[in-house]
């Protein structure tokens, strides 16, 4: 049985920091929803497992290596690990490889840096159809072990892209096809009178909660949610989840 002192523990805790994950291409995915995910998308280089969640697991957790609960606990990223933690290889694609597929519904995340926000827009952006996320500018790492647990299992259903220029991102965007909305709060256009367009391919930017899009970046029409109660806005999850799945309905209607 490992313990915190195996080499392979050893090694695979690294992985909470960002620099070993970039130098490595590798993450870990904690859980059992995580692993399942993983396992399907064939992602997985090591599974670690106690022996209870092997008990509980059995469909998960052939040719896992046994840990004890101090090796779990030294490996997990949350206060009570659920006894299964896996070490992935990272999904990226370059933008052009996402692009040559013909997506119709893509979610750009914009100088996001909360974790929990980006792996929510992802796994929001996967239940509404869209089969690319895009993490522009100076976004948060979407391997972060957070950004993972709150995309629920959806990072490994749609195509990744970190692309750190952001307006070339969007040029590559336009060039393919791709119209860009950008949702914005104080945007001139209401989303709820754009349901023509919004069954054309269409990418849609996110900035982040605090800061917004950037005022300079060439983002094409500004969108917002109309808000008809006294809230002063929309966080950025709920908005996102406005705007994608007002464009999934059109597309399909």
């Amino acid at each position: 049985m490992f313990t915190v002192r195996t080499p392979r523990v050893v090694a695979a805790r690294r992985l909470h920091r960002r620099r070993d994950r970039d130098e490595t291409g590798r993450f870990l995915a904690e859980g059992p929803q995580a692993v399942r995910e993983a396992l399907r998308a064939g992602v997985i280089g090591e599974l670690f497992a106690t022996a209870e969640a092997v008990e509980r697991y059995p469909e998960l957790t052939e040719g896992a290596s046994l840990v004890d609960d101090a090796a779990m606990q030294a490996l997990a990223d949350t206060v009570a690990p659920q006894g299964l933690v896996a070490v992935c290889r990272q999904r990226d694609i370059p933008l052009a490889a996402a692009l040559e597929k013909r997506p119709r519904l893509v979610a750009v995340c914009v100088d996001i840096r909360d974790p929990g926000n980006a792996g929510t827009v992802l796994r929001t952006a996967d239940a509404a159809g869209a089969t690319a996320v895009v993490f522009a500018g100076e976004t948060v790492d979407p391997y972060n072990g957070k950004a993972v647990r709150s995309s629920a299992g959806s990072l490994f259903h749609v195509d990744v892209v970190r692309a750190r220029d952001t307006a070339a991102a969007i040029a590559a965007l336009r060039a393919a096809g791709v119209q860009v909305l950008a949702a914005d709060g104080y945007g001139d256009s209401d989303l709820f009178e754009l349901d023509e367009i919004l069954s054309r391919p269409t990418a849609w930017l996110f900035g982040s909660e605090a800061h917004g899009l950037p005022k300079d970046l060439d983002a094409g029409r500004r969108v917002r949610v109309p808000l008809y109660g006294g809230a002063e806005s929309l966080n950025l999850a709920a908005a996102a989840a406005v705007c994608l799945y007002s464009s999934a309905k059109a597309m399909r209607s």
